[in-house]
């Protein structure tokens, strides 16, 4: 199956942030790596992003980052987009991330605001058209004020839109209010960077998700985004409520952490975190399985 996108659907409408699976030893997984890309392809994901945030980025060097992206690519080939993340708070140093990516073959881009040292508009605005104008590949923003400390106005967002390369938006601000204008004036493609927000950011024009719960649930929000488009609201809902236990217990405390170990409660590649990243405790873990259970997600037998 190849890749398909449309200007409203750039990067397809179900993406995974994916982790990064290392070995015990704390050294980069390839092999796991790619055979988790293949399971969430499998699972129905149209696209991957790689290097993000969940995939601890902040931890793996900038050739770790291409391997990466490499190894992801041969896994699952033209069957999903592979979106690189290449957000730093250094715009050089995001710049050669992104060629890299493009050199190794990533079909897209995903660039986080710049964090701690919080830009004015006008930096955002240099920033990330800058960023654009490095490569040839598409770019979806990431407006996430929670960890980068400054929110992507609506003013910029607008500006940014005139870009031909900046075609999306992952969406982490937690204002639908903002979010229903920005989509409204930006016309950007709209992906929902909050799972619990998921639903109502469809409601209000978002075109689907980048999921950290799609780890484990990516059926069911295939389901409930097909629900929606579909015109069957009350089915969307449902599958809404039934995930709200999934939503809760996988942000108790930090995603990749919780991430992790969900996989690992599956079976499936993961691996240790890297500082100052840590596992879950005992309690985290029982509650976790808790939460994924009331959800009806499955577990490994040795785990349950």
């Amino acid at each position: 199956m190849a890749l398909t996108s449309t200007p409203q659907t750039p990067f397809g409408r179900v993406l995974t942030a994916m982790v990064t699976p290392f070995t015990a030893d704390g050294d980069l997984d390839l092999d796991g790596a790619q055979r988790l890309a293949a399971q969430l392809v499998d699972a129905g994901n149209d696209g991957l992003v790689v290097n993000g945030t969940t995939g601890e980025s902040p931890t793996t060097s900038d050739a770790e980052k291409a391997d990466l992206v490499r190894a992801v690519l041969e896994a699952v080939g033209d069957r999903a987009h592979v979106v690189a993340g290449v957000g730093t708070n250094d715009t050089r140093h995001s710049i050669e991330l992104a060629r890299s990516a493009e050199a190794v073959g990533a079909h897209g881009l995903l660039a986080v605001t710049p964090y701690y040292n919080k830009p004015p508009q006008e930096g955002l605005l240099h920033h990330f058209t800058a960023l654009a104008d490095a490569t040839g590949l598409p770019v979806m923003l990431y407006d996430i004020p929670g960890r980068s400390g400054v929110p992507i106005s609506t003013e910029t967002l607008v500006r940014l839109a005139e870009h031909p390369r900046i075609v999306a938006n992952k969406d982490a601000k937690g204002d639908l209010g903002r979010s229903g204008w920005a989509i409204a004036r930006s016309g950007l493609a709209w992906y929902s960077g909050d799972d619990m927000l998921n639903l109502p950011l469809l409601s209000i024009g978002a075109v689907g998700f980048v999921s950290v719960v799609g780890h484990v649930v990516t059926p069911e929000l295939r389901a409930m985004l097909d629900a929606h488009l579909a015109g069957d609201v009350q089915k969307a809902l449902e599958i809404h409520q039934r995930l709200l236990p999934v939503f809760t217990g996988m942000f108790r405390t930090q995603g990749v952490m919780t991430t992790k170990a969900a996989l690992a409660l599956q079976g499936r590649p993961s691996g240790p975190l890297r500082l100052p990243m840590v596992g879950l405790s005992e309690e985290e873990t029982a509650q976790l399985k808790i939460d994924l259970a009331a959800g009806g997600v499955e577990l490994a037998p040795q785990t349950s």
